[in-house]
């Protein structure tokens, strides 16, 4: 029966070798799509569950709120004291507590020095609560020895080669101090698919030892740099469990000086470990996590191109129907039933489709490396070493058979054997509306992904191009020592001496970063001395930050080096600020009481709002003071003129300024442009797979109109012995299929706005869609359809009507 199957789909094959082309080209090509992405779907969702007890593990994060209720920060870290509480509270709850504190330290072995960015000091219970394969040493070190260091394999070989690291000795410098580590313990390379990377484990003892000893850290509720998890105990109930946390924080941290109950303004949430990669993007993470909504928009790219590869074969099956009545006809004569009939054509459907899977198959592991490296995901199609994948192939094989063939089968099995026999065969009016349909459908797709593709241009250019309220262009930053914090006004004088070099300035944080700090605050407003019921973030600068980066002063005066004062009770406040502290105006603001994180002062000035952070965040209300010490970053206005000699003189400085560190710089304009990496992706991704999609539905389209030609060959010939002219068989042959691109691209404008509406609301500034956006969709889907029809139908309106007629 297969094998009849085979043969039928042969000879079709060498008769009308064009339609079979196009049916297994565009089958291949949706095929290949589906499986690419359902791969990187895949890997997605299997973030973080090959640990043991993934069910049970979840991260601690910590949130603020407003006077409004309405939570103003959500970090993913939290305070040290935090875990340890909730293990000493609720011990029946929680099995076991482990937190991590990232730092990235400059290490020595002999000649070689890095900076480590996936360092980690850890508590003992770390390999209790995750499943990292440790190879050699013993975890409960991490707790006995202060020095205790545990690397991975990979970094092993890195620092040491072939030779065996365990009880080598590594130098860590560590706030300007220089500590020597012992490897106690070689783990294997953390998995690809966790939502953070390890390197390096080290003991937490170092940590308390900064936050002055054990005691102290556990008073410690500021300071929320901490990433911690929670190994519940069997049974328990995260949500059940969550309800109980406000509690313990009015427990351990009281009310605030209004008397209202800690757990009123902070509120801790827990996170299950499997779904912190797609479902938690926080004020601060660990590392960049992935995004839920672009899996479901990914799947559902994937579902629309499989649908057009599909309804390009129900279409030019159906159109090609009368091509096949007589073998029908003559096939029930004999005696075959539908059901029979509907086997055989369900069977040519499957064989196509299995064709089609095979150089699918062929295309991914083409295209897979690009891909893989686009993503940047470890993506593998190994049929051998999962051979699961191979069901999930033929799986799809099948899915795609059962819609290709289903409606074409039944279709073709319900035509009468008398009317075919007798030439009488035309296929109802019904089937050629169904067809409409389905073109219909294959345009609208293609518009919406077009429409997509030009909002998501749009906005990128729309975030890249906005004026930011300051001059973010020809600003370096670098990363500042201890040393260059100490002696920063003789570096600052040493540098300028360059003409290529404009301004310097210090801060603990710059534009295009996140506004992560804060403190409690108080203002004068109406003659008292109030709270601040709002979170104001807190920027430490040198006197002429505002200078360097250019932003304006409203109202009042920037800080003033000659003023004494400045240094010590000054402090300059955005407009945001001043609004949510209820100041009437900047004028009002300038002069006043202000209180903040325990340093009493007054406002000095007031600048213009300014995003500080990227397009995707409102401007939230900041304040500036003076505090060198705190600040560990360096701006350096350059001139654009002279960039190169510049930069190569800034490199020979720092390698002055911070031996063994490399030089990093960080262009403020291109630290702004990395916050919009997943919008790049999703650009790349929504333009190749929208060109894919039109591709199919030119392929689709070209077989219709090849065939429609075809079979009005008679009646063309007698329209041009007639005396039509060209123009009058092209616009008669291609005014239907018009007709249905248009009628697509009026059903793609709403569902498009509506999607599009609902992806722009991650962002606090978006564009607006406009109107020239679907114009353009239109033009392009439809220019491409009328080049397609057209080049067919003039092709068929050229050739020689006597030709035509003889032939027919």
């Amino acid at each position: 029966m297969v094998s009849n199957y085979f043969k039928i789909v042969l000879r079709n094959t060498k008769k009308h070798p064009l339609y079979v082309l196009i049916n297994i080209f565009g089958l291949a090509i949706g095929m290949a799509v589906s499986i690419l992405i359902l791969l990187f779907v895949q890997h997605e969702l299997s973030y973080d569950r090959y640990h043991d007890k993934a069910d049970r593990i979840v991260r601690l994060s910590r949130a603020w709120n407003d006077q409004n209720g309405e939570v103003s920060l959500h970090l993913g870290h939290a305070a040290p004291p935090f875990g340890p509480l909730i293990k000493s509270d609720f011990g029946d709850d929680v099995e076991n507590v482990v937190r991590f504190f990232n730092f990235n330290p400059l290490i020595k072995y002999k000649q070689e020095a890095f900076v480590e960015e996936r360092f980690f000091f850890a508590d003992p219970e770390v390999f209790d609560v995750f499943s990292w394969q440790l190879l050699e040493g013993n975890s409960k070190d991490l707790g006995e020895f202060s020095d205790a260091i545990f690397l991975t394999e990979s970094m092993a070989k890195k620092y040491f080669g072939n030779e065996n690291p365990i009880g080598k000795f590594l130098e860590l410098e560590l706030v300007g101090q220089k500590s020597p580590f012992q490897v106690r313990g070689l783990m294997a390379d953390t998995p690809d698919n966790s939502h953070f990377q390890v390197d390096f484990l080290a003991s937490m003892r170092p940590v308390n030892d900064f936050y002055g000893g054990e005691e102290q850290m556990m008073q410690n509720f500021g300071s929320n740099n901490f990433s911690t998890y929670l190994l519940l105990a069997k049974g328990v109930d995260i949500k059940e469990f969550e309800a109980k946390l406000p509690e313990l924080i009015d427990r351990h941290m009281g009310e605030n000086q209004a008397g209202v109950a800690a757990s009123k303004g902070t509120r801790l949430q827990l996170w299950p470990i499997t779904d912190i990669h797609l479902h938690s993007n926080l004020d601060s993470e660990i590392e960049p996590n992935g995004n839920i909504d672009y899996v479901y928009t990914y799947l559902a790219v994937a579902l629309f191109i499989l649908l057009i590869a599909c309804i390009n074969f129900m279409n030019l099956s159906t159109a090609r129907s009368s091509l096949r009545s007589m073998e029908v006809g003559l096939r029930k004569v004999m005696g075959a039933d539908r059901s029979g009939l509907v086997k055989q054509f369900m069977g040519e459907s499957f064989i196509m489709a299995l064709i089609a899977l095979f150089f699918a198959v062929v295309l991914v592991y083409i295209f897979l490396p690009v891909f893989a490296d686009f993503t940047d995901k470890k993506l593998s199609l190994n049929l051998i070493q999962h051979p699961e994948y191979l069901i999930g192939l033929i799986g799809l094989a099948i899915l795609v058979g059962l819609i290709s063939g289903s409606y074409p089968a039944l279709f073709l099995s319900g035509f009468s054997p008398s009317r075919v026999l007798k030439g009488v065969f035309k296929a109802g009016a019904g089937h050629k509306q169904f067809r409409s349909v389905l073109v219909t459908g294959q345009f609208a797709i293609s518009v919406m992904l077009i429409v997509a593709v030009l909002v998501v241009i749009n906005q990128l250019d729309f975030m890249q191009s906005k004026d930011l309220g300051f001059k973010k262009e020809d600003l370096v930053v670098l990363p500042a020592s201890q040393s260059i914090t100490q002696n920063y006004l003789i570096v600052k004088d040493r540098l300028e001496n360059h003409p290529g070099i404009q301004e310097i300035s210090i801060s603990s944080r710059v534009p295009s970063g996140r506004l992560l700090d804060s403190q409690g605050a108080s203002a004068e407003v109406n003659g008292e001395l109030s709270q601040v019921n709002v979170r104001i973030a807190d920027i430490h600068v040198a006197h002429n930050f505002v200078q360097t980066y250019g932003i304006p002063i409203v109202a009042g005066r920037n800080f003033d080096f000659l003023q004494a004062t400045d240094s010590t009770e000054g402090f300059v406040l955005n407009e945001a600020a001043v609004r949510a502290i209820g100041w009437a105006s900047a004028e009002e603001a300038v002069g006043k009481q202000f209180n903040y994180g325990g340093r009493n002062g007054y406002v000095t000035g007031v600048m213009k709002d300014f995003h500080f952070e990227s397009l995707h965040q409102p401007i939230v209300p900041i304040v500036f003071m003076i505090s060198v010490d705190r600040s560990n970053l360096v701006s350096i206005k350059i001139d654009a003129d002279k960039k190169e000699e510049t930069m190569a003189y800034l490199r020979e400085e720092w390698q002055q300024l911070r031996p063994d560190y490399p030089f990093d710089p960080l262009f403020v304009d291109e630290g702004f442009n990395r916050q919009y990496e997943a919008e790049n992706i999703v650009k790349t991704i929504f333009t190749f797979f929208a060109g894919l999609a039109v591709l199919i539905s030119i392929l689709g389209l070209l077989g219709l109109t090849t065939f429609e030609t075809e079979q009005r060959t008679r009646e063309i010939g007698i329209r041009k012995v007639m005396g039509a002219e060209t123009f009058n068989i092209v616009t008669l042959l291609g005014k239907d299929f018009m007709k249905l691109v248009l009628f697509g691209f009026l059903i793609a404008v709403p569902i498009s706005w509506y999607g599009m509406s609902q992806w722009l609301e991650d962002f606090a500034f978006k564009i607006n869609i406009s109107w020239q956006v679907f114009l353009v969709a239109g033009l392009v889907a439809g220019l491409i359809a009328a080049v397609t029809v057209s080049g067919q139908a003039v092709k068929a309106a050229l050739a020689n009507p006597v030709k035509s007629i003889k032939n027919e």
